[in-house]
């Protein structure tokens, strides 16, 4: 297994070459002036040029290209045009949001959408399934932008006399503050350090700092507010991930190891969970990993829509800005996480399926 991991990372190398080559020249075919987007309409000729040289973009374009991937072999992602700050810095704030919204989305979607497809399996053609179908249809056809602000409108105006009041942005209540954990255990750690930008990271985790903190209003407040942008985000995976496991779930109850688990006696439930539903696992794992692709693609939009300040906003703004190093590294992030959790759902075929063996 170790071997096939080490293969399928090697094999992995040259597609974020390729996207870091695709983006690194598409962000530059972005019209527009990074001078103008940054300093303003009335920035003068004079100054935009010595922008344009503080900033290297001077350089004939395979020139810069070539600058950029020896720093991005060195671990140094380049300062923002935008920030003059270091984009690794940015990363280390923003990440953290952006990986929260993803995994609450995705806990939901696997959440309703799995159960949702076996009862639709389970009592197919039934009034049951007809209903669970519709329902997967709609929320594969709603837009995130759309269903964001539908969410936003209902409950955090409609409903803001009422206990089911739900915010409708940003991360935490004003006057809600998330006291990292290293500064509540006295933790002594040097500035600048690795290991002070790694418990920084963890940090901005905040569900993850409430629970390491014990601090149970910060831990509330923030599942609160992750409430509405975590369901509009996990949507259409939920609903995909239903109709696939309604799929998959239908044609292995027709086999006929299920008609004989059944003249057995065995419960239906058993039947269902236990052997129905692991040997339907393996087509459910593969799409769940592809969702993941969706998950982070919305989340430029639904971050944009509650005002959240993740990697999804802020591609969104470095776009605008055209700040290409914030550019190409963020999609750098995000395409390493997609190849990623492709890897982690082709190694769990192994221990859903005993018969498949690593090659």
């Amino acid at each position: 297994m170790f071997q096939y991991i080490i293969r399928r990372i090697l094999l992995a190398i040259p597609v974020l070459f390729g996207i870091l080559l695709v983006t690194f020249f598409l962000a530059r075919m972005i019209p527009g002036d990074p001078c103008k987007a940054i300093l303003g309409e009335k920035a003068t000729q004079e100054v935009c040029d010595r922008f344009i040289h503080e900033h290297g973009l001077d350089k004939p374009i395979y020139i810069q290209f070539g600058i950029y991937m020896r720093d991005v072999m060195q671990g140094d992602f380049g300062d923002s045009i935008r920030f003059s700050r270091p984009v690794t810095l940015i990363l280390i704030e923003r990440l953290p949001m952006t990986l929260e919204l993803g995994i609450a989305a995705m806990i939901l979607a696997i959440l309703i959408g799995i159960p949702m497809g076996i009862i639709s399996a389970v009592y197919n053609n039934s009034a049951l399934d007809v209903a669970t179908m519709v329902t997967a249809n709609i929320g594969v056809s709603m837009p995130v932008y759309w269903l964001g602000l539908m969410l936003a409108y209902v409950f955090a105006l409609l409903l803001k006399d009422t206990p089911f009041w739900l915010p409708p942005s940003g991360r935490l209540t004003a006057g809600v503050t998330a006291i990292p954990f290293y500064e509540v255990y006295n933790m002594i750690v040097e500035p600048e350090s690795i290991k002070f930008h790694i418990l920084e990271f963890i940090a901005n985790l905040y569900l993850l700092n409430a629970v390491i903190t014990l601090d149970t209003a910060v831990l509330l407040d923030a599942l609160k507010h992750m409430i509405l942008p975590a369901v509009a985000l996990s949507t259409i995976p939920m609903s995909i991930i239903a109709r696939m496991t309604r799929s998959s779930m239908l044609e292995v109850l027709r086999q006929d190891y299920i008609r004989t688990a059944y003249a057995k006696g065995i419960k239906k439930y058993m039947v269902v969970l236990k052997h129905a539903l692991r040997n339907a696992l393996l087509p459910i794992t593969t799409i769940i990993g592809l969702q993941l692709g969706t998950i982070f693609a919305g989340a430029v939009l639904t971050e944009t829509i509650f005002g959240l300040a993740g990697v999804g906003r802020m591609l969104f703004e470095a776009i605008t800005a055209r700040d290409y190093p914030i550019v190409q590294a963020f999609t750098l992030v995000i395409a390493i996480g997609y190849v990623g959790m492709n890897l982690l759902v082709d190694i769990s075929y192994v221990f859903i399926d005993p018969r498949i063996k690593f090659e």
